[in-house]
This record gives structure tokens, sequence and C-alpha cells, in this order.
């Protein structure tokens, strides 16, 4: 069974809870937070309190993906008693391992994502210390691109490195996901997909998030 994390970097915010909800009904497991700073990456999103809105009023749990240069400053900003994970990325942290202690210290669980053009080896040296490896499948900055098909070897390499070290983090893929790529994407070794504009893009987000679970669960 691999997790369905719908990004509400594709949701109309002026109907967020109302569509959160439609998630959730639908079998939603997490809910994905992109968070962007207009530094690291070229856009900017949104910052803890669009997180912070949500506490208590869904049941999901929060899997926070920090796209911002010095994450470290921000982690205490993210953390709610209904946040799951807190993912900085490799590329974003000069002490990435005491990084990946400060989220631990806060009770939350620590990710590292990797961008297309970063090397799966860049990660060696934390995996027996993260409970989420996160591989994005597109530059990220922007929602509703298209899937970059290196991803798969990625995941695939990954999950080698798991089986080998008889790890047990999660790999979880952010970027073009959709109903026509998302079997692919699980049967590579994802556990969680992240999926935005397939989700929060149509009309009837509780039936497209049934018809993702019924294809990944």
């Amino acid at each position: 069974m691999a997790y369905l994390a719908p990004s509400i970097l594709s949701a109309d915010f002026s109907r967020l809870g109302e569509q959160v909800a439609l998630a959730e009904q639908g079998g939603a497991d997490l809910l994905h937070f992109d968070v962007m700073d207009g530094a690291f990456v070229p856009n900017i999103s949104f910052g803890s309190h669009v997180l912070k809105s949500l506490v208590g009023k869904t049941g999901l749990r929060f899997d926070v993906h920090l796209m911002t240069e010095h994450p470290e400053r921000l982690l205490g900003d993210f953390a709610t008693p209904q946040t799951e994970f807190i993912v900085v990325h490799q590329e974003a942290c000069v002490h990435l391992h005491r990084v990946i202690q400060q989220i631990k210290e806060l009770g939350i669980k620590a990710g590292v994502a990797i961008n297309p053009a970063t090397p799966v080896s860049m990660l060696e040296n934390v995996l027996g210390d993260i409970d989420l490896a996160l591989v994005m499948s597109v530059n990220p900055g922007f929602g509703g691109q298209k899937f970059i098909p290196v991803a798969y070897e990625k995941i695939q390499l990954l999950a080698s490195y798991r089986e080998m070290m008889n790890a047990s983090f999660l790999i979880e893929v952010d970027g073009g996901v959709k109903l026509d790529n998302a079997l692919a994407v699980k049967s590579a070794g994802v556990d969680v997909l992240v999926a935005g504009s397939a989700v929060f893009g149509i009309e009837d987000i509780a039936q497209r998030t049934r018809e993702f679970k019924e294809l990944i669960g």
C-alpha cells in the first residue's frame, strides 16, 4: 500500500477548508504543504499561518516540505500537534545532519528532499537518520509541471539502499504525479505520492482522491 498526500499548493485558498475536507473524505492519508520562500525557489507560496489555520479542522496529518533557504530557522513555526513530517532540501542545508536532529528534537519525523539534478549519493550519509526521502520529480517552484522520468531510477536506487541497509525510511515523490503514472511510480518503490493539480485541480476532489487510492492502495 502507498499513501496519498494531496498538495494544497493547487487548492483554491478561498475554499481551502472545504477542499481539504473533500480530500479527507476521499481517503487522503496526509496533507502536503509546499512552502516556498522566493529565494531557494523562484516563487512564494505561504507561511506557517496557513498550516496553523487547519490544525484541529482536519483529521489529516501534515507533511511539510520546506523549499526554503536556511530551513532550520523555520522548523519551530511548522511544528504543530498534527505535523507528521518536516522535509528539508539537501541543497539548502550546509549542516544537514544537524538540521535532521533539530527536527527530531521537536518530536517530528525528519525528511530530506533532493532536486532532479541532485544524485541519490548525496543522501548516503544520512539515510540511517531520516524517516523519509523525497525525490523531486519536477524542478521545485511551481505546480502543474511534467514528471521528469529520471525520478524512477532515483526511487529504485533509494529502495535498494533501504533494503541493503535494512532501514525503514519512507520514499516520497513530488511533482507531475497523475493518475496515468501513479501505479508506475508506486511500482518503482514509492511509499508516499504527492499530487497537487491532479487532485485539487479537479472539480470532484473527493472522487479523484478515491481514484488515486484505488490505484495505489
